[in-house]
């Protein structure tokens, strides 16, 4: 697979293909890749919701700013930031490497109340913020991911998260949306496929020292 050329091949997806959908196996490896994204400490306070039902996913279009990718992708993938980072969160966390790797108490513990305490000195918006850019890392990871597959997506910021929270009841599993990823298959009359890519060149975007 040539990395450079599937970057080249991706673009952000106007008009999906609504008769193709993306295959279980394809579905998981999104799945698996989200859940292998780099976050901070490695706490992953974010999560995703993935939305098959085209009944729900229509009922997100109006508060969607009417962009029909949403409806009209294989998948709405909701990126989710938790509303709060508690204590809780901090101990499950170090108790899950623990379980995994067997790592005594006496070399995790200095670390799990360091983390604590950082939390604890933090407003809530600024927790929030924090998993903000979990969230931002998700999305890029699964952008390239994407990429690599052949799978054709498009990143949304231009929605309603209250509207979403409330219609997929977020709130009650302690979660607020922040970003959309609608995946699947171009459609073979969206003229944004064959526009060129348009970025600055290398001497410009790179800092070599």
């Amino acid at each position: 697979m040539d990395t450079i050329k599937q970057l080249q091949w991706r673009y952000a997806t106007k008009k999906f293909d609504r008769n193709k959908k993306l295959s279980k196996t394809k579905l998981d490896i999104l799945k698996r890749a989200f859940n292998l994204t780099a976050t901070s400490f490695g706490l992953q306070t974010i999560k995703l919701v993935v939305i098959e039902n085209e009944v729900l996913r229509g009922s997100l279009v109006k508060h969607s700013y009417n962009q029909k990718q949403v409806l009209d992708a294989s998948h709405l993938l909701v990126i989710c930031i938790q509303r709060d980072i508690s204590t809780a969160d901090v101990n499950a966390y170090y108790d899950n490497i623990k379980a995994i790797r067997n790592t005594s108490d006496t070399i995790l513990e200095p670390y799990r109340l360091e983390l604590i305490d950082m939390m604890k000195n933090m407003t809530v918006e600024a927790r929030q913020q924090w998993s903000k850019n979990q969230a931002y890392i998700s999305l890029g990871n699964l952008l390239t991911v994407c990429a690599v597959e052949g799978i054709d997506s498009c990143p949304m910021e231009g929605f309603m998260p209250e509207e979403f929270d409330t219609i997929l009841e977020l709130n009650k599993q302690n979660l607020k949306s922040v970003l959309l990823l609608p995946v699947g298959y171009r459609a073979d009359d969206d003229m944004f496929a064959e526009f060129e890519k348009v970025r600055k060149s290398i001497d410009d975007a790179i800092i070599e020292l």
